[in-house]
């Protein structure tokens, strides 16, 4: 009989992974993590220097760019926002008359109107009716030498863009001129910019990107950082990763194949070190909340139904290739997606999918769910984690990004993270609810002339009370151009102890 018992307790652990019961059993909890931003997924504000070497780096893909006509004084306008002409009658420029590039290369774009069609070449003059940009919606941008604000729109056809008046806009001009009664000349505004992974690989474009992304991967994060790590007190790692991985060595235009062993190297290193890693899906195709690092390439917030298969399938493809390393603590199936884009239905209609994708390579592994950004209910995710195993509901606490903070002292940034975040996570933690993850936080607060002290304060405080998140706290970031954002930088300046 205890033979048999024996022997039908290893036939059902031979059903999973083998190494999915050995996975995790060293998992202390809470983490103290950092995220290992703006290396397998772009954010260009942390290391501008990385789209220098870009020709047009001021266009690209996602730039809102407004064209005042400089014979009309008016500006090129998408009526009712698109799916009719294009006129020259606008005194000034709200949505209408912002327009989004797709990059085809360095001269050569297409331009995207609020409404999502495209400008084109119609019978009756330019018009923004086509949902996809073909030839007819690609314009050649022509900068006046000494000053690049001045442009004119080579269309297809060879001729120019011209504002014969303010309700016609034509593309049959042959002029050559610059001067402010030509036509064809309009004074271009740049607005709003993106600088993530579509925009720095389609920047590059397919000769020179590989080898910048590659450069980039090798150098950014090493060994030696997680030795650092290692020995100042962290235990964990969260890395942003975007959906094109899955899809490794060939993934769609313009991304760049490679970023999964980039990611393998980070297990080797983790393992190594006796560290954890939490592999977050940043990214995701058709963006969830529009930012650029979700890997946007105008902006637009398109994620939906739809794309829940797809992005389900990027799950399986990490949980396939990771579920059975021992440094994995948890797949994170969506980082920040926003409310009210992205729906609760939607929203719980993946995460049950992706939970059981990753469920079919681990039994141990957290799976993490991001809570909505924007205005939803920050428990509304418990219902669902009631239901499954070994679940974390992940939230994000900055000092930053609204107006209640800007007219804070450092007291008062300090007062509320110990009474206002302090009270929130509580909320959060329950006795028989999800543990609670603090994915993303930072030293840097909204106060020009802030002291060492005032950081170190600011730093020690959130340490107290995100410590008290049951699954623990991540850092953004490790390594950044801005100091207050680097936890390395803050470690080595003495601005945060860990130990």
């Amino acid at each position: 009989m205890v033979y048999f018992t024996f022997l039908l307790f290893f036939i059902l652990i031979s059903c999973f992974p083998s190494s999915s019961h050995a996975q995790n059993a060293d998992l202390k909890l809470p983490l103290r993590a950092v995220n290992l931003g703006n290396w397998l997924v772009t954010e260009g504000w942390m290391k501008p220097s990385r789209f220098d070497g870009i020709i047009n780096k001021d266009l690209l893909d996602g730039t809102h760019v407004q064209f005042l006509s400089t014979k009309l004084n008016k500006y090129l306008c998408a009526e009712n926002g698109g799916g009719t002409v294009v006129v020259a009658n606008r005194p000034s420029a709200s949505d209408w008359e912002t327009f989004r590039l797709w990059r085809v290369n360095e001269s050569y774009f297409n331009l995207r109107v609020f409404n999502k069609q495209f400008v084109g070449l119609g019978t009756g003059g330019v018009e923004a009716v086509s949902n996809t940009p073909t030839g007819s919606e690609t314009f050649q941008i022509v900068r006046k030498d000494g000053d690049l604000s001045r442009v004119r729109f080579r269309a297809s056809n060879g001729l120019f863009l011209q504002a014969q008046s303010e309700t016609l806009v034509t593309a049959d001009y042959t002029g050559s001129g610059w001067d402010d009664g030509d036509p064809s000349v309009f004074k271009m505004t740049i607005g709003n910019t993106l600088q993530g992974e579509f925009q720095i690989t389609n920047g590059y474009g397919p000769d020179r990107a590989p080898q910048v992304m590659q450069d980039h991967w090798n150098s950014y994060f090493t060994e030696e950082d997680f030795n650092f790590m290692s020995a100042n007190g962290l235990n964990a790692v969260r890395i942003p990763v975007g959906w094109w991985m899955a899809q490794d060595p060939t993934p769609p235009q313009p991304f760049v194949g490679g970023s999964s062993k980039a990611l393998d190297n980070a297990f080797t290193w983790a393992e190594k070190y006796g560290m954890k890693v939490i592999v977050d899906l940043h990214a995701v195709k058709a963006s969830q909340n529009g930012n650029d690092h979700s890997g946007s390439r105008d902006g637009f917030q398109e994620w939906g139904d739809s794309n829940i298969d797809e992005t389900v399938a990027v799950i399986e493809f990490l949980a396939a290739r990771y579920g059975g390393r021992p440094g994995l603590a948890a797949i994170e199936l969506m980082n920040e997606p926003l409310a009210p884009g992205v729906t609760v239905d939607a929203l719980t209609k993946y995460y049950k999918a992706g939970y059981d994708a990753v469920r079919k390579y681990t039994t141990n592994a957290y799976v993490i769910l991001s809570a909505r950004l924007g205005p939803a209910d920050p428990k509304e995710l418990y219902s669902l984690a009631s239901s499954m195993n070994r679940v974390a509901i992940d939230v994000h606490y900055y000092n930053l990004f609204s107006d209640t903070f800007k007219s804070m002292t450092v007291q008062q940034n300090i007062d509320y993270i110990n009474n206002q975040r302090a009270s929130n996570l509580g909320y959060l933690i329950t006795a028989n609810g999800p543990l609670v993850l603090v994915g993303e936080w930072t030293g840097e607060f909204d106060r020009d002339g802030a002291s060492m002290e005032d950081y170190q304060r600011f730093a020690r405080a959130q340490i107290d009370v995100y410590g008290g998140a049951t699954f623990g706290w991540a850092y953004w970031s490790y390594n950044c151009d801005r100091n207050h954002w680097s936890l390395k930088w803050m470690i080595d300046n003495n601005f945060i102890k860990l130990q």
